[in-house]
């Protein structure tokens, strides 16, 4: 996985509202969909990379879209300059780990 400048991630309760924040935080900024996870009874994490202010624009908007849903969001960050030893975190919810190949 490449290394970026930032990590944004918003969390929420429900699969709609954690595909609609990804869509709003890749709209909003040139930031990279890396990945999603299924925390725990139904609490979502979308992640997101690339530079810090793209990653703080990606998370806002994922954060406004949830809410103007009325949505559960659970939490949020930007991660800027994310330490090396994060990655081996960040790799496990890759796309390409979690999708067959070929999607």
């Amino acid at each position: 996985m490449a290394k970026y400048n930032a990590l944004g991630m918003v969390e929420t309760f429900g699969l709609v509202y954690a595909v609609e924040a990804a869509d709003a935080m890749i709209k909003a900024a040139g930031v990279e969909l890396i990945g999603y996870e299924n925390v725990a009874s139904g609490y979502i994490s979308v992640l997101v990379a690339g530079d810090i202010a793209a990653c703080q624009s990606a998370v806002d908007a994922g954060v406004k879209r949830v809410n103007d849903m009325e949505g559960n969001l659970h939490s949020s960050v930007v991660i800027a300059s994310p330490h090396p030893e994060i990655y081996k975190i960040i790799d496990r919810y890759s796309i390409d780990k979690i999708l067959p190949s070929g999607e």
